[in-house]
């Protein structure tokens, strides 16, 4: 049930010691090869170009090693921040390599990429980028001028939110103790985690407004007055590799079919018995029995395999692997990191899942999820270190495809009451993912066009986008009008979110070809997971799936499974109300 580490390193030392001839490759690396790109052969530079993949890779596997350790170890931090600082100085050796591609000749850079195979699509992403890349110089500035702007505001704002004690029935709790009583089954605690939250934030609006200012004043700087991109969220499109073409298209989409939201909340207002549904009772657990069952870890085993197996025996098979060959840490313990995740690590390993088991209905579905990872993440080794991992657009492929094959399969053996559960369950999480993000999207598209904005501007634009999604099925109280100001992603990572939506509306859209019998789905289905990020997006639903995916109606395929998923849930919602 813990991780087998020995498929990266037998210990710290030894990864320390790997570690730091990275450093000395890396500096090898500059002396043989900084500023003579341009007298290179096509030949000489892809084994050149193949050398610097290499010593990537290595500290990869290195930090991969250590970050594993400290996941399930927190008290091994310290070699986490020695083994970061010591990768730094490698990479401080490697920096000038991408930059110098670049700034070649525009044929001899073309030549380079006719002769690169799989690294073809790399080198043409570099190309991409190459207007808006300064200088070795310059772009070292601004590294340094990044400490004291846009990444202090964020500390200063991670730093802020963390220091926040939120106070309910007499303690005072963090933020994530306090949004987890809003899925209480008591609605009265539902509704003094809400106020408690407001309560909590309100002192601090002057300050979060005011970071966000500065965080938009500084991306704008950057990326438009320096960089040259011509829209605020043009240098997110180009690091997820897809035109705002097809963004657009998502977005519209999107944004033309929030009745379904509106329509599946007020299903829910009846099964709870309310009058009206307020911004606390969204996420309130719909209980029809008292039964809560639990299903262990080896039950959970044998539903995912199964549910993969009738897919895919490749399916099957890697997640076979998987729990045979210890890629998996399973059960909570002291000092394990909270959540899940699958981490790619090299090519030359495997990924590892992390895992926190507790046995409940909703931990067989992240075992699927964080499996579909991992089988992504171990198809994708064979084109390389520098291609194996894919923009956030398609990163979550086959996870979310792997727990739709999962609810296909837990579906057909539940009793009504807890089947309605179970698609209420579902339903608000693909909500969360497709809706919400773009709700994100449409309010950061609103306030980026601003340098300044008050607080009750921030408020006014932020109410406004979120009422659009739930319609008059939630009425949204006074308190939630300041809730954009504790949310993360808008200071960490602008016009982030909407990748989530990309990534689940564009599974849901393949899930519907699947469904339909499309044509030798699983084989073209595997292979677009074996390119993991060699190809762009557009390109591999194009030839492998004959989609254009920056058109509206391909994501009206994936609306249309969330449409029969509601009716599903309102077939079996008025059947039991009989």
């Amino acid at each position: 049930m813990n991780w087998d580490l020995s498929a990266l390193f037998d210990s710290l030392t030894e990864a320390e010691e790997f570690l730091k001839q990275a450093i000395f490759r890396a500096k090898e690396f500059e002396k043989k090869y900084k500023n003579r790109l341009y007298t290179l052969t096509s030949e000489e530079f892809i084994e050149v170009l193949k050398e610097y993949e290499d010593i990537w890779e290595n500290i990869g596997r290195a930090l991969t090693y250590v970050y594993l350790e400290f996941a399930t170890d927190s008290s091994k931090g310290t070699f986490l921040a020695k083994f970061q600082e010591l990768a730094t100085q490698a990479e401080e050796h490697l920096i000038w390599f991408e930059l110098e591609f670049i700034h070649l000749p525009i044929d001899k850079q073309q030549r380079f990429i006719d002769n690169a195979g799989v690294y073809k699509y790399y080198l043409i992403h570099l190309q991409e980028e190459a207007p808006y890349k300064l200088s070795e110089k310059e772009e070292k500035i601004l590294m340094k001028k990044d400490l004291t702007s846009s990444s202090a505001f964020t500390r200063l704002f991670d730093e802020t939110i963390s220091r926040i004690k939120f106070f309910l029935d007499g303690k005072l709790l963090s933020e994530e103790e306090v949004l987890s009583k809003l899925y209480s089954p008591d609605r009265n605690e539902r509704k003094k985690a809400q106020v408690s939250l407001t309560l909590g934030l309100k002192p601090h609006q002057e300050l979060l407004a005011y970071i966000y200012n500065q965080v938009k004043k500084d991306w704008k700087i950057d990326y438009l007055d320096i960089r040259g991109y011509d829209e605020p969220e043009s240098p997110r499109h180009l690091a997820n590799r897809v035109s705002k073409k097809s963004v657009d298209a998502l977005v519209n989409t999107v944004n033309s079919n929030t009745s379904i939201v509106e329509e599946y909340y007020n299903i829910k207002k009846e099964l709870l018995g309310y009058e009206r549904l307020y911004d606390y009772d969204r996420y309130a657990p719909i209980k029809l029995t008292d039964k809560t069952p639990e299903i262990s870890y080896e039950e959970a085993k044998e539903l995912v395999l199964k549910a993969f197996k009738n897919f895919s025996p490749t399916f099957y098979e890697i997640a076979k692997k998987a729990f045979e060959e210890g890629w998996i840490d399973v059960y909570p313990k002291e000092g394990k990191r909270s959540g899940a995740f699958s981490h790619s690590a090299t090519p030359k390993a495997h990924p590892y899942v992390l895992l926190n088991y507790t046995n409940q209905r909703r931990d067989v579905f992240t075992l699927a999820h964080e499996l579909g990872h991992a089988i992504h993440q171990y198809l994708a080794k064979d084109v390389g270190y520098l291609n194996q991992d894919t923009p956030l657009t398609t990163a979550e492929t086959a996870s979310i495809f792997a727990e739709m094959l999962l609810f296909e399969e837990i579906k057909k053996t539940l009793p009504k009451e807890e089947l309605i559960e179970t698609y209420a369950a579902k339903l608000e999480d693909i909500f969360a993912t497709l809706f919400r993000q773009i709700v994100f999207t449409n309010f950061e598209r609103r306030v980026h066009s601003f340098d300044e904005l008050k607080p009750e501007e921030y408020n006014k634009f932020w109410m406004e986008e979120n009422q659009k999604m739930f319609g008059e099925s939630i009425y949204l109280t006074k308190n939630y009008e300041i809730w954009w100001s504790y949310i993360p992603h808008f200071i960490h990572s602008p016009f982030y979110c909407y990748a989530y939506s990309y990534a689940q509306l564009l599974v849901l859209s393949l899930y519907k070809l699947y469904k339909e019998g499309f044509e030798n789905f699983e084989e073209k289905y595997i292979e677009f997971l074996k390119q993991g990020g060699s190809i762009p997006p557009k390109k591999q639903f194009s030839e492998l799936f004959n989609i254009n995916i920056e058109s509206e109606d391909f994501w009206e395929k994936g609306i249309n499974v969330v449409k029969d998923m509601l009716l599903e849930f309102k077939d079996i919602s008025n059947d039991y109300k009989k």
